[in-house]
């Protein structure tokens, strides 16, 4: 983008020594200094506040450069640590937020909505997320009939991540449908002495993934979204489905590296390692950033370890995303045109080119991603279309779908070591579930 610039400045140094006589100077005497048009934004300053550190954070900043680039706009970053209601609710009180907040849970929009923090969107910013996105992903960052929030970044949970040499030395196949991942795929794991899947058990978020997408593919999009807001109960039949197709893995001890109590005791990312490091598994059931942990543990991507898309269990082919949504909590110029930024294709594209991201932005093309897995994951959030839903368990109150020890993420690890009494998983569910949903 500087070669342009340079050669500009470079003309108008030769015109300004002139002596050369042309129709427009026809004196041949020094011109005067040809004046460039001003940036729309020169001189406006935008502070940013996100969790992204490393890697992240120098992406994101890049996409703001270009952005700066484009508009002469100056953008501060701002780091929120991991807890980013801990930092945005201070500075909320005290009347000094930030512009832009990138929020990493879509319960925060309508949390802060509550509080009159969050500007609803312009119609510049509406309109490319009306262009760009499905409209499930406007009204997930809506709240009371009014747009705050675009999903800017993705994490795509329909993954089961394998070890390539497992399945070569036990003949083992990818499978397309959980009747083949379990009769076939993991069975042939199993005879052949190698224990099926790894699994993250002591990290209670990664068996509500497990759950997410064996829910979507067996009780489609529409029950889905009930059962996220709870206007369907978690003791309805189609939970109990859900359940008995996860106590397929469950109550097979051959199937689960170390069975219930290993399991139990294995967070992530050392699943990760038990399959790609210790080579003590064949699979692991988690999002597109395993790759960080499998290439951690020796793995090279795509190579030794591969990724198969999620089983279809129903009618359904699963595509759970996770992600960070961005909000206004100015009403300036500067806030607006930034989010218009992000959620325009150029602004996607640009973030694409660089590893480690996954846009929402349906017209972003796959092409635009640097290896073939983020190629293969971008093209799959495409071609699901309208049947993409959000982690459920982040659209879920913190109390229920997001905290260790408590309601979901305590009832799916108590489920994991008792498969048998699925009655009595969901009776607790529904329970924790009426009372957190009712405060």
């Amino acid at each position: 983008m500087r070669k342009p610039a340079i050669l500009l400045i470079a003309a108008l140094a030769v015109t300004a020594c002139g002596g050369e006589a042309t129709p427009s100077n026809p004196s041949g005497s020094a011109a005067a200094p040809t004046a460039t048009a001003a940036k729309p934004l020169a001189g406006v300053k935008i502070e940013v506040a996100a969790k992204w550190t490393g890697e992240e954070q120098a992406n994101f900043e890049q996409v703001l450069a270009a952005f700066t680039a484009k508009t002469g706009a100056e953008v501060v970053y701002a780091g929120t640590g991991e807890d980013t209601g801990a930092y945005l609710g201070p500075r909320i009180e005290a009347k000094t937020p930030p512009d832009v907040a990138i929020l990493p849970q879509p319960g925060l929009v309508q949390q802060y909505a509550d509080m009159n923090a969050l500007k609803p969107l312009g119609e510049n910013v509406r309109k490319q997320i009306d262009e760009n996105y499905t409209p499930y992903w406007k009204e997930l960052g809506s709240a009371g009939g009014q747009v705050y929030g675009v999903l800017v970044k993705a994490a795509h949970k329909s993954l089961i991540w394998y070890r390539t040499a497992a399945f070569e030395d036990a003949g083992a196949a990818e499978a397309s449908t959980w009747d083949d991942l379990i009769g076939k795929t993991a069975q042939t794991l199993a005879d052949a002495g190698t224990p099926p899947f790894s699994l993250c058990g002591a990290s209670g978020w990664t068996l509500t993934d497990l759950f997410e997408n064996v829910y979507l593919s067996s009780a489609g999009p529409a029950n889905y979204d009930k059962l996220a807001k709870h206007q369907l109960p978690w003791t309805d039949p189609s939970v109990t489905t859900a359940l008995q197709k996860m106590a397929q893995i469950f109550g097979k001890q051959d199937f689960v590296l170390g069975g219930a109590s290993g399991a139990l005791q294995t967070d992530f990312p050392t699943c990760v390692t038990q399959v790609y490091g210790e080579k003590k598994a064949a699979m692991v059931i988690e999002a597109d950033f395993v790759a960080s942990a499998a290439a951690q543990s020796g793995a090279t991507i795509g190579e030794d370890a591969k990724i198969m898309p999620f089983p279809t269990v129903g009618d359904t082919t699963p595509v759970v995303l996770g992600g960070d949504i961005a909000v206004a909590l100015k009403d300036s110029e500067g806030a607006m045109a930034l989010l218009e930024f992000l959620a325009s294709k150029e602004g996607g594209e640009i973030w694409a080119k660089l590893p480690g991201y996954l846009s929402p932005n349906r017209n972003v093309s796959p092409d635009n991603y640097p290896s073939e897995l983020t190629r293969q994951l971008a093209q799959t959030i495409i071609s699901a279309g309208e049947a993409v839903r959000y982690d459920m368990s982040d659209l879920a109150p913190s109390a229920f779908g997001g905290t260790d020890g408590k309601g979901e993420w305590k009832h799916l690890q108590d489920f994991l070591r008792d498969p048998a009494d699925i009655k009595g998983v969901q009776d607790r569910l529904e329970a924790d579930a009426a009372k957190t949903y009712k405060e």
